[in-house]
């Protein structure tokens, strides 16, 4: 009788689908795994979320981990797991060099999710220039300390997926990423040929979504309600934007108005029917990184786009027929948004283009079989992978111990803590 192959996966957070496409694709990657015959155990050091799902319902096993504890060694080393994937280069930082300790031949897989450091690099290059609308930040921002710990992280590992081909080639022109490490795995979806959405006379407003604790978010928010809604509710005067995501600040909530139409409200009670029951979406992204779920959720529904270069990045592709409008100042954001709004000969063309839109790009049945086969080939060649890169080797051996010094430090410091604490004296 076989056995199952065995995949963990070290989760920044527990998967939070309903709140964040973030945990979506997380939920998509295991999946994908679970097909290809693996075992899953997904564990965290992070809080209980009441947002996540059931995990043992998609048959995962879900366990707590502690930061800088000895106990992981343990778990891991009875676990023995084939594949390791790291939610995020910062749990990569965090366990990498225990995984190497205990389970050297397991294949280290990393999910960037979005590459953190563009992202970073272009909000502080928008600080600067608040009129530009960078896609390539400058040298200054693009070397920060940020971008050493996530490319070395990327190359400590034996693949990397990545969910856009511009942060693909982001990696390789400017950090000299090897190709070989890398692997374009984006949003996978699950397409059906039954798919109903409502006509553009039966919609009504405007719509935006996004999780709040992401910073991008919060800052298209703001965005639409200083320059951009201004504009557009002048010339729409009973239009409304309806403004929906998960953690919504106080900061955030302050900024609804009922007479001008701007409602803050929230988590979304269903994601899919706010979107596909607006007329237009607008995503004003003025920084970010990675492809964005609020563009895969308006495509689904067949709901335009109105979006930035930066919302756009990855989405599109150069063959794939427009669903959105690319509009990056404000008075070009806004004659697209009412025109979609008001002509539905312009709205038409890309409400039918985003029904495509993830059969084409994004498709479940296209990209899984793609992952399973990467990572069965590099499980049968991983000796000769690694010694085919030597960065990689020779960061592993002097950067893995560093950290494993600095967490046995904190580890012994909790531990003279704790000590002390439980001391009468």
């Amino acid at each position: 009788m076989s056995v199952s192959p065995v995949l963990l996966v070290i989760g920044y957070v527990w998967p939070e689908p309903a709140s964040s496409a973030a945990g979506s694709r997380l939920l998509q990657l295991i999946q994908a795994f679970q097909q290809d015959g693996y075992r899953v155990v997904y564990g965290t050091p992070a809080e209980a979320s009441p947002h996540a799902p059931d995990l043992a319902a998609l048959d995962i096993e879900a366990v707590a981990l502690a930061l800088n504890c000895a106990s992981f060694d343990g778990f891991i080393r009875d676990l023995k797991p084939d594949v390791v994937m790291f939610d995020r280069f910062m749990m990569e930082e965090q366990f990498g060099w225990r995984v190497e300790e205990q389970c050297p031949r397991a294949l280290r897989v990393l999910d960037s999710e979005d590459l953190h450091c563009l992202r970073h690099a272009r909000a502080a290059q928008l600080k600067r220039q608040p009129l530009n609308m960078p896609l390539i930040p400058d040298i200054e921002f693009r070397h920060s300390e940020l971008a050493l710990r996530e490319v070395a992280s990327i190359l400590r590992c034996d693949v990397s997926l990545m969910i856009s081909e511009a942060e693909i080639e982001y990696l390789t022109r400017f950090f000299q990423a090897p190709p070989t490490q890398l692997l374009y795995v984006p949003f996978m979806e699950e397409v059906t040929n039954a798919q109903s959405t409502v006509p553009f006379a039966q919609r009504a407003h405007f719509v935006s979504i996004g999780n709040f604790r992401h910073e991008p978010n919060w800052d298209a928010v703001r965005y639409l309600k200083e320059a951009l809604w201004p504009l557009i509710r002048q010339q729409l005067p009973q239009a409304e934007l309806h403004i929906y995501g998960a953690y919504p600040p106080k900061k955030t909530t302050q900024l609804h108005n009922d007479r001008s139409g701007f409602l803050v409200k929230g988590w979304a009670p269903d994601a899919q029917q706010v979107v596909g029951q607006a007329r237009v979406m607008l995503a004003p992204l003025r920084f970010g990184a990675g492809l964005k779920g609020k563009l895969i959720d308006a495509a689904r529904n067949g709901t335009p786009a109105v979006t930035t270069s930066i919302g756009a990045e990855g989405m599109y592709g150069d063959d794939a027929p427009p669903c959105a409008v690319v509009a990056d100042t404000p008075e070009a954001f806004a004659l697209a948004a009412v025109g979609l709004y008001q002509n539905e000969d312009q709205w038409l063309p890309l409400h039918r283009n985003g029904l495509g839109l993830l059969e084409q790009r994004f498709s479940f049945a296209t990209h899984a079989p793609r992952l399973k086969q990467r990572i069965t080939q590099l499980r049968a060649t991983l000796d000769e992978h690694r010694q085919a890169h030597f960065y990689s080797q020779m960061l592993r051996h002097h950067s893995l111990k560093s950290t494993r010094y600095m967490s046995q430090w904190i580890e012994a410091k909790n531990r003279l803590k704790n000590s002390a604490q439980n001391d009468p004296e």
